[in-house]
């Protein structure tokens, strides 16, 4: 499981020309499901993104989370995260998740970030759909991680 975390001044997601969510400072989290992803690669990444400190504190440092700013978090699902490009010009998704393997990871992964932020600071897309995405990253600031690969397992297995 990968996320693309970007810190933000605002983001939101609008789906059929309607705005869907919305959210002010805090953090849009592109989330990717890759085949063989389990509920502790979800709960791994949601306590990461709710533990990450990337907001500058009185000194400067990247040393605040999204508790200590009261931001949000944008959740919006990404298989293209897992697109593999290596041979030619179109990428493959061999290694994505198959929806229904993936929608539940995800609803697993919203909910452990909402126990931890709050229900009203977790908001998302809607999963499967064709979303265009707004935001104002801040910094910019970017931050990619990955759930630990399992023993004996390779990415995508």
């Amino acid at each position: 499981m990968r996320v693309v975390i970007q810190r933000v001044k605002e983001a939101g997601v609008t789906i059929e020309g309607k705005e869907h969510s919305r959210i002010g400072i805090g953090y849009l989290i592109l989330l990717g499901i890759r085949q063989g992803d389990k509920e502790e690669d979800a709960r791994f990444l949601a306590d990461k993104c709710t533990g990450l400190r990337v907001f500058e504190d009185s000194q400067g440092k990247m040393n605040l989370g999204l508790q200590d700013v009261n931001g949000s978090a944008m959740v919006v699902s990404q298989f293209t995260l897992y697109a593999d490009a290596q041979k030619g010009n179109r990428p493959g998704f061999s290694l994505a998740a198959r929806p229904e393997e993936a929608e539940p990871l995800y609803d697993y992964f919203v909910r452990r970030m909402r126990v931890a932020l709050g229900d009203t600071r977790v908001h998302t897309g809607v999963f499967g759909a064709m979303m265009q995405v707004q935001l104002v990253n801040d910094g910019p600031v970017t931050v990619i991680i990955e759930s630990p690969v399992r023993t004996g397992e390779g990415a995508g297995s």
